[in-house]
């Protein structure tokens, strides 16, 4: 046989595409070596990555042959990225030259080559594997550092190895010399590694709620923004805990689904972020406000995720909320509404996943000062003006709740005596209200999980709204000239609020405290 079939993988966006690998050996001929396929420079110097290996793995050299060599990695017209290739060309390359024999069917390699021979881990194992079940293959290669992660899916067997040597000892049936005569081999078969099963682990964090002394009002706003998942902006002076309020926001969050892990943890794999083989908590992304827009966003040449996709199923924190770039602000429109974000580009258009929170922060003014008893303003109403224009009136409609952050009196700082709740105890209620919305939402075919997902039509038909509540939000709306979104956005707040409470109606008391989280602006 001079010509072989084997399989790999690699990502492509936030998903995995099966890549065949075909070689093709013509003997007795002037040395040539083509790799083709749309190849990248990381895909294209794994012939020298692969020669080195086979070499220092007790195999012929490619490149020490007169034969010509042609590898193919279809479909030709997917553009080739990074080392997931390298072993699975090197067993392709083998199998074409009879150095070894085996059955490739139903089987995926994956995984980059030292110069050695031993396998080096790669980035996006996950979506691959998951591909790889989709389409119906039995076992995976990956690298033994990869293993744990790849045994999170079921339904196929799993094989961690360290070296090409040992990955060949398992598959093949036969070894031959140089000759083609075939030769004794002492097998030294890798185990299967076991499945990964999805533990939620108690983390203690260090800080918690009740270390933050006053801040009442910013509490109930984060409980209301967490029980229904909606976004919130802190406003205040510097210094008056708005950071910390944020960072202990994700920790009353409900913990993740299976499904919901799964798919966090696909999602920083790709983008190689993942420390540990599992994302069990809500991340929580604090980009600076100097980010860019692709940063933010996503794209590039071939889209990747940003931070509003790696903040998905958890929570966006963008302190200095008004002095980022007003193009990144505006961006923000489509995955506030939508939880996704589409990205178009020349070569092809991505849609990637940007359900999250969003939790901004801000100063009332450039100085910080405006409104404060203590200090005085010495910002100039040109700057005043400029400063509140950073921030469109469309984002500030898909914001639900705007809370002030003001000075705590130094007595509360002081005070040893801690009466706030404690991070638990708060968290409790959030799962309470979001196990109501999820009884709420079962019939529903757009599969809904928070009250901040309803859309008009589901507002309509889940939250009824007697007489006197719907006249006081009438005149409430027309007093502060809400805008229609702003309207609806203040249904679903007082939805919320009557959920923390274990009310089955919404209540005059829940529209009024809804109301009271309007940015105090034109809407």
């Amino acid at each position: 046989m001079s010509f072989s079939r084997v399989y790999s993988a690699q990502t492509h966006l936030l998903k995995g595409k099966i890549v065949t690998i075909e070689v093709d050996i013509t003997p007795k001929t002037l040395h040539a070596f083509t790799l083709v396929g749309l190849p990248d420079k990381a895909v294209d110097e794994s012939k020298d990555r692969m020669s080195s290996a086979l070499k220092n793995s007790g195999f012929k050299s490619p490149k020490s042959q007169n034969q010509k060599i042609v590898i193919s990695l279809s479909p030709a017209d997917l553009k080739k990225e990074g080392p997931y290739f390298d072993l699975a060309i090197a067993l392709a390359y083998l199998l074409s030259a009879k150095e070894i024999d085996f059955d490739p069917k139903g089987k995926i390699f994956l995984g980059e080559l030292s110069l050695n021979g031993e396998l080096q881990p790669i980035k996006g194992v996950l979506p691959l594997v998951e591909q790889a079940v989709r389409q119906g293959y039995k076992e995976i290669f990956v690298p033994k550092e990869n293993a744990k992660e790849a045994a999170l899916v079921k339904g196929i067997t799993i094989y961690g190895g360290q070296t090409l040597k040992e990955v060949i000892d398992h598959i093949s049936k036969t070894h031959f010399d140089r000759k083609g005569n075939p030769i004794e081999k002492e097998t030294k078969k890798i185990l299967p590694q076991k499945p990964t099963e999805i533990i939620h682990k108690d983390i203690t964090h260090d800080i918690d709620f009740s270390d933050i002394r006053g801040q009442e009002s910013a509490k109930r706003g984060l409980e209301i923004a967490a029980a229904g998942g909606h976004n919130i902006a802190l406003s205040g002076p510097p210094g008056t805990g708005k950071t910390m309020l944020a960072r202990v926001f994700s920790h009353i969050l409900p913990e993740l689904s299976n499904d919901d892990i799964l798919e966090i943890t696909g999602i920083h794999s790709i983008v190689g972020l993942l420390e540990d083989a599992l994302v069990t908590e809500p991340p929580f992304r604090a980009p600076h406000h100097t980010a860019s827009y692709v940063s933010m966003i996503g794209g590039g040449t071939n889209p990747k995720p940003g931070e509003v996709t790696l903040a998905h199923k958890g929570v966006l924190f963008l302190d200095e909320f008004p002095e980022f770039e007003k193009r990144v602000l505006e961006a923000l429109r489509q995955p506030l509404e939508d939880n996704i974000v589409s990205i178009s580009r020349a070569r092809g258009s991505a849609i990637f996943p940007s359900n999250f929170i969003l939790v901004a922060a801000m100063n009332p003014c450039p100085c910080g000062n405006k409104g404060n008893k203590d200090k005085n303003c010495i910002c100039r109403p040109n700057d005043l003006e400029k400063y509140t224009r950073r921030i469109s009136g469309p984002i500030i409609d898909r914001i639900d709740l705007w809370v002030t952050v003001g000075n705590v009196d130094y007595k509360k700082l002081s005070d040893e005596i801690v009466r706030s709740e404690r991070t638990h105890t708060i968290k409790d209620r959030v799962k309470r209200a979001r196990l109501i919305q999820e009884n709420r939402f079962r019939d529903s075919k757009r599969k809904l999980k928070t009250n901040s997902e309803m859309n008009v039509k589901d507002l309509g038909n889940m939250v009824k709204l007697e007489k006197e509540v719907r006249d006081l939000l009438d005149d409430s709306a027309e007093r502060l000239a809400l805008s229609a979104r702003a309207y609806h956005r203040v249904i679903k707040i007082a939805r919320t609020i009557a959920d923390l409470e274990g009310s089955e109606n919404v209540e005059v008391n829940h529209v009024l405290e809804a109301i009271q989280y309007r940015p105090k602006v034109n809407n």
